[in-house]
């Protein structure tokens, strides 16, 4: 797959969306701020990222305004179908230097994959790169929820077998349940909060704030995890858990279920 990236070839080794309701929580706690990273205005119809190497193996991000033709692709491959993804060169909103996700995969018969030098893209700024995981930090924190909404199944048992029991009282949790509930009554940034189709007439939320992320379902556990505390996952009291008395201002807040299906009714939604 290839595709022209300044009059040459740029060969396509994937695609992510950036929409409202999808986008690499990597790069934002909301799409506005995603889209920022990237120097992209925040469009309603949101952008396809292609990720590529050109003739000399160098990385690239192509933002492209063409959301459709990338969906179709995404929606191809993970069927395990071919997909040729080359977008129009009309459609090319920027080219950014570097990938800011992770790959293991290079096209063949070019260089190795490597960043080309500061500035190539024209914009004068670092090439994009993926997050550390030898550090923590909001990056890191949203990547933690991420996981959690993919392994809910052993999260969810986890609580079960604690018998619903939070994993412990913190001060940052209920700042982030006070802003969580914020969001109820006053609507927050595109994305900032989301809901999934989970099956069985559930959905998945996943909302982000200032220091916060909280993945839940709506007939399940929530969970919250803290810039402050490094790859700690606390689970959200309920109702008569020994754990709000540790927590300051938690009583005053609405109970876990009414607080997530209020938030399930402000969150952008896949169309």
């Amino acid at each position: 797959m290839s595709e022209e990236e300044d009059g040459g070839a740029l060969y396509v080794l994937t695609a992510v969306l950036l929409t409202p309701t999808r986008f690499p929580t990597m790069l934002g706690d909301d799409y506005p701020e995603a889209c920022a990273l990237l120097g992209v205005h925040p469009s309603a119809d949101g952008y396809g990222l292609v990720l590529g190497q050109d003739q000399e193996g160098a990385r690239w991000t192509v933002v492209v305004d063409d959301v459709a033709l990338v969906a179709a692709a995404i929606a191809a491959w993970d069927c395990g179908m071919a997909y040729d993804l080359s977008p129009d060169e009309r459609t090319i909103v920027v080219s950014l230097a570097g990938w800011p996700l992770a790959l293991t995969v290079a096209a063949p018969g070019i260089p190795e994959p490597h960043d080309p030098e500061q500035g190539a893209d024209g914009t004068g700024r670092v090439p994009l790169a993926p997050p550390s995981a030898d550090v923590w930090g909001p990056v890191q924190r949203r990547l933690g929820a991420d996981q959690i909404a993919r392994e809910w199944a052993d999260w969810d048992g986890r609580v079960a077998e604690d018998g619903g029991a939070a994993s412990a009282a913190h001060p940052g949790l209920a700042r982030a349940l006070r802003e969580a509930v914020a969001y109820t009554r006053q609507a927050p940034p595109p994305g900032r909060v989301r809901s999934s189709f989970a099956g069985e007439g559930s959905r998945t939320l996943r909302a982000d704030g200032p220091g916060w992320s909280l993945v839940a379902r709506t007939d399940g556990p929530a969970f919250v995890l803290l810039d402050e505390e490094p790859g700690e996952v606390l689970a959200v009291p309920t109702a008569g858990d020994p754990a709000l008395a540790d927590v300051p201002d938690l009583p005053d807040l609405p109970a876990l279920s009414e607080l997530l299906t209020a938030l399930d009714r402000v969150a952008v939604r896949p169309s």
